[in-house]
């Protein structure tokens, strides 16, 4: 996790232990122990949206869930391996944060996401109303047999309309989190080592991760209680909507 999440994290235990630290120390603190992790750049490519399939209309641009199971938001990015790469497919609840389902393979292949939404609808109940799915425009997203389970459990189907990566900016965060905080600089054997390590690290961000977005709150209790949280995010589509009357006036 970041630095300020961290702090916040063990802010109990320095008080217990008497111990007063602001956020600029805290930082220091890290650098000086060779313990910041440095951001890294996306280097592959993991969305093929060239393709005849139908691609569905943006259901989201002024869409604010209110509660968990309103919005999921599906990305697809990649991790290294000895043996080359592992594309995770990640399902995540916009509201709560939570990830519900997710997929590790060795390749891109469709079924790999599907898999990763037959584990997402696990956790669905059996009541639910007005889900909508977003997702890239991707050839994983826009299959028959992925759109066909979409269908048959009413969920209303939502794609990005360029490849700017703020219309999915949720799903690319949890993205950029895994990857960041817990994945760079790890050497992993195969895709089968990758997979146990990941299946770990979704556990710690679901319950054990504050997510600034929620309050600090983790995604798990919030999936679960839907506890109203404060806002801390820009819609995308507002502010470029805000930037055009802008310069028009």
């Amino acid at each position: 996790m970041g630095a300020k999440k961290l702090l916040i994290y063990l802010q109990a235990k320095f008080q217990a232990m008497n111990i007063h630290i602001g956020r600029d120390a805290f930082i220091e603190l890290l650098y000086r122990n060779f313990m910041l992790v440095r951001r890294m750049r996306n280097k592959r490519k993991t969305t093929f949206s060239n393709h005849w399939m139908h691609k569905y209309p943006n259901l989201i641009k002024n869409y604010h869930p209110m509660s968990s199971n309103q919005l999921w938001v599906s990305d697809i990015t990649y991790i290294e391996t000895s043996q080359g790469f592992a594309y995770l497919c990640l399902i995540t609840d916009a509201y709560s944060r939570k990830i519900v389902g997710w997929n590790l393979s060795p390749t891109l292949r469709s079924n790999n996401a599907c898999e990763a939404l037959q584990m997402a609808l696990k956790t669905l109940p059996e009541n639910h109303t007005g889900l909508i799915h977003h997702s890239d425009r991707g050839v994983q997203y826009c299959c028959s047999p992925y759109v066909r389970i979409l269908d048959k459990h009413t969920i209303r189907i939502s794609m990005t309309e360029s490849g700017d990566p703020l219309e999915n900016a949720i799903a690319e965060r949890i993205n950029g989190i895994l990857k960041t905080e817990w994945i760079y600089n790890r050497n992993f054997k195969s895709w089968q080592e990758a997979e146990l390590y990941v299946k770990q690290i979704i556990d710690l961000y679901n319950n054990q991760r504050p997510h600034q977005s929620i309050d600090y709150m983790v995604p798990s209790f919030v999936h679960q209680t839907n506890l109203p949280t404060e806002r801390k995010w820009k819609n995308y589509y507002q502010e470029n909507n805000k930037t055009a009357k802008e310069k028009s006036s």
